[in-house]
């Protein structure tokens, strides 16, 4: 069996600066022909994909669309929607450049629940703001309305926030295992998966948002792949960032990356829930390894051409 690397993309990289669906499309079409070139050397991809500029826009339409004879759906039915639209795009996307390097291979795209745990800390303390941009005054108004907490973010505006659980468990983690075991490329557990808790009916969608990151890190995990690799928009992790003693990390030990995060090196809106979804996988993984490097760089990862951070145990 050909190594096996889940591939984590972001949401803000679909959507680049156009959030119409051709340029999305075109963005993922770049992004394909990216991937082909690790398929080409072998590798089994097991793709995911953040959501949160699609949900966020497709809030939006909600939002102005909203009547009592068209209502609003819940967050967990807008990461679904959001999934199938983005793995409809990018199906087709591998797709076409596949065909271009006369490569046969079959291609799927999974709605994905990810289950959580009802009793999550994180429920009582909801801080992962989605949605439209409003005034306090219409934060409190709709915080009446519906119950939610808004809160202020950034000097922009008050948005919406909701809790962001950590994923116990993939749902269908063993239909994707299944299909790559078939030499299928998957793309699964897009946006951080449907949040669910279990019930005694089954399971049922909570409005939450799931860190994408700590998904694919649980995905990679539950799979047995070989390499985590989590796309962002620079090419290294660094310490003392955009200071002038800033360092990239290229190879680095887990205890290395704990000992960074003690010292507070990384964003926690940004690189710290990639070190510890990387960190989380290792742990867990036996003989895996993880990178976090950009889009671009990623077809250089197994030649040691490009430039990228590599974690090991």
């Amino acid at each position: 069996m050909n190594k096996k690397i889940v591939v984590a993309l972001g949401g803000n990289a679909i959507l680049a600066d156009n959030p119409s669906a051709e340029a999305q499309r075109e963005s993922l079409r770049y992004t394909s022909k990216r991937l082909v070139k690790l398929i080409k050397q072998g590798y089994q991809l097991i793709i995911t994909h953040g959501n949160g500029p699609q949900v966020g826009n497709l809030l939006l339409q909600q939002k102005a669309g909203d009547s009592l004879a068209n209502p609003e759906l819940p967050l967990d039915t807008c990461v679904a929607m959001t999934q199938g639209s983005i793995g409809y795009w990018l199906q087709n996307a591998l797709r076409e450049a596949l065909r271009a390097e006369e490569i046969e291979k079959d291609v799927v795209s999974i709605i994905t629940q990810v289950l959580v745990d009802a009793d999550d800390a994180a429920f009582a303390n909801p801080t992962k703001p989605i949605g439209p941009f409003l005034t306090e005054e219409e934060a409190a108004f709709s915080g009446m309305a519906d119950n939610s907490t808004y809160m202020e973010d950034a000097g922009r505006g008050w948005r919406k926030v909701v809790a962001s659980p950590k994923p116990i468990h993939i749902i269908e983690s063993p239909i994707v295992d299944g299909l790559v075991e078939k030499g299928i490329i998957t793309i699964s557990a897009g946006g951080g998966g449907i949040p669910v808790i279990e019930t005694s009916e089954g399971y049922q969608g909570v409005e939450a948002v799931i860190d994408k990151d700590f998904t694919a890190a649980k995905l990679a995990e539950l799979v047995n792949a070989d390499y985590l690799i989590i796309l962002t928009g620079v090419d290294n992790v660094y310490v003392n960032y955009n200071k002038p003693n800033q360092k990239k990390l290229e190879r680095v030990k887990t205890s290395e990356m704990q000992q960074h995060i003690l010292d507070h090196q990384f964003a926690n809106g940004s690189m710290l829930p990639k070190i510890e979804a990387v960190i989380q996988f290792l742990e867990n993984t036996k003989n895996g390894k993880a990178v976090i490097t950009s889009l671009d760089n990623i077809d250089k990862i197994f030649s040691d051409e490009g430039s990228f951070t590599l974690v090991e145990n």
